[in-house]
């Protein structure tokens, strides 16, 4: 089993789910008392978040770099980015490690193509939706994706920052989320990515009929099969 390098705290709502998937898949793959070979990384969001307000996404980058160089001296084998949004940095985490970056879009465009989805709904925060990083890396893929409108894209991202980040799940958000992902559907959308590493916390497959694809649940589940060596390589 390779050992796993969690970059994580961004939020550490997120991060306990990503270690508590990661290892509960390796039990279901390996049975017995097996657990994750993984060393984690946990920032502090605040400083995180401090940055991506005032657009300083390189200052971001060099903590994130230091995060990856970290968790590869204690040993990791490569390294996962416990969330949507810092992504964009992800190739200057690359260039600050010798070791591979599983990346959450292209996990995310795997299942995808798998399921036969070409047309996808994105949410997320402002930074996801709004901006190429993310967007364009699926594109690659050749899958295209759509975003809510600009209102609709505020109330998920304030509720994002203002009440996920928090450990805040309001009904309220849940059925505004829901009305989202319906006119995403209706606009065409096959499916709906849950583009945010906390709406997992909100949103599940059981509340809609639209199919939905958490990047949480997908990047683990691919994070095992790697770590396990049954899954795809990745080169450097």
């Amino acid at each position: 089993m390779k050992t796993i390098g969690l970059i994580g705290g961004m939020s550490w709502e997120s991060t306990q789910t990503y270690y508590r998937l990661i290892n509960q898949k390796v039990r279901d793959e390996l049975g017995g008392l097996h657990s994750a070979k993984l060393v984690l990384y946990s920032v502090d969001f605040a400083e995180i978040e401090s940055l991506q307000r005032q657009g300083d996404w390189q200052a971001t980058a060099e903590i994130l770099g230091s995060a990856g160089r970290a968790v590869e001296a204690a040993g990791a084998e490569f390294v996962v980015l416990c969330t949507n949004t810092m992504h964009k940095v992800a190739a200057q985490i690359e260039q600050a490690v010798s070791i591979p970056l599983l990346h959450i879009a292209d996990a995310t465009a795997r299942e995808l193509l798998n399921n036969g989805v070409t047309c996808v709904g994105l949410l997320g925060t402002q930074f996801t939706m709004e901006q190429a990083f993310y967007r364009e890396r699926l594109e690659a893929h050749g899958i295209r994706v759509m975003v809510p409108d600009v209102l609709q894209r505020e109330r998920v991202h304030s509720v994002i920052y203002h009440e996920l980040c928090r450990g805040v799940v309001s009904p309220a958000s849940k059925a505004a989320y829901l009305d989202v992902i319906a006119s995403l559907a209706d606009r065409g959308a096959q499916g709906v990515i849950l583009g945010c590493t906390e709406i997992g916390l909100l949103i599940q497959g059981s509340d809609t009929d639209v199919p939905l694809y958490d990047t949480t649940e997908i990047h683990a589940e691919q994070v095992v099969q790697l770590a396990l060596g049954r899954a795809f390589i990745l080169l450097k």
